[in-house]
């Protein structure tokens, strides 16, 4: 599938009535309209045909989570949570349409990606179907996401460390990820050692996006990021960026880096029908490189000023 593909099915999957009241109708067309890289629906619907989903299958699972991502995005921007302004280049939905609206619209989101995650996951054996669910709601739920955003929204009450930030993105960010690689492969009947190889994949590359996340909220302007920056130290947010410091972040992100190619390459070795995953981590190469190289002008203007 092609990028306007993905972006079509992005916006066309929620069907929204004609007697929707016209604020929700409004705040689902803006965050429907806006759907960013689509990096992550993409890699689900590769990796699910990749382990022998159909494309029906498949790309109910890439929109379905893309719906769950976005829906956490739209409760992360608000006042109670992150209060900001922009998100993916264009006004976070609250702005536009209200607070209400935002959260209906959200849990509409939610709502349509478990009816596109059973549609999916309806196919396979009732094995496969158990313990995907069981994967979703661990992830989705008080183990994984919800209980690290309840961490991020108390950071101010934990310790400032490494460990702690580092444990919030692994609840949060890691978590997603998961989603992302895992559990296609494993409604594809994936073998034990492909799932551990994919989990551990999740867990650098999703530190990894984490860290430039937060790089690119101490570093970047709007224009740059699309979205609202510096949020994370005005709200006492975890960031490593800010807990390590600006290089001691770039190393560690560049280990994440290094550990996540080790597992890529043996996992392509063993299954070389992943071999695809390189062209998506060019990808993120790429933005890793340009977050580091602004990391670095800005330490060494800072060193010489």
């Amino acid at each position: 599938m092609t990028n306007g593909r993905f972006a079509s099915a992005f916006g066309s999957s929620l069907p929204l009535p004609p007697a929707l009241d016209s604020l929700l109708h409004g705040a689902l067309r803006h965050i429907l309209g806006n759907p960013g890289s689509l990096v992550r629906p993409k890699l689900v619907f590769q990796t699910a045909v990749a382990y022998g989903l159909s494309t029906e299958q498949a790309q109910d699972l890439a929109v379905a989570l893309e719906y769950f991502h976005t829906a956490s995005l739209v409760f992360d921007d608000l006042p109670c949570m992150d209060d900001a302004i922009e998100r993916r280049g264009a006004p976070c939905v609250h702005h536009v349409y209200g607070q209400a609206d935002a959260i209906l619209a959200a849990l509409a989101l939610i709502n349509r990606a478990y009816a596109l995650t059973w549609s999916s996951v309806a196919g396979c054996p009732l094995p496969i179907q158990q313990r995907a669910l069981a994967y979703i709601e661990r992830c989705l739920g008080v183990h994984g996401l919800l209980n690290g955003q309840s961490r991020d929204l108390n950071y101010s009450s934990l310790p400032h460390t490494r460990e702690t930030t580092e444990r919030i993105a692994r609840e949060k960010t890691v978590s997603l990820i998961r989603l992302t690689l895992v559990l296609p492969a494993m409604l594809g009947g994936a073998a034990d050692r492909d799932l551990q190889q994919l989990e551990r994949l999740s867990l650098f590359w999703g530190l990894g996006y984490q860290m430039v996340d937060d790089l690119k909220d101490v570093l970047q302007d709007a224009g740059q990021s699309g979205k609202t920056p510096a949020r994370d130290a005005l709200l006492g947010h975890p960031n490593v960026a800010v807990v390590l410091g600006v290089r001691p972040a770039v190393r560690r992100l560049t280990r994440f880096i290094d550990l996540g190619d080790k597992v890529f390459h043996r996992l392509v070795e063993s299954r070389p029908r992943l071999q695809f995953l390189g062209n998506l981590r060019s990808e993120l190469q790429q933005e890793l490189a340009r977050v580091t190289r602004n990391c670095y002008a800005l330490t060494e203007e800072v060193v010489h000023s």
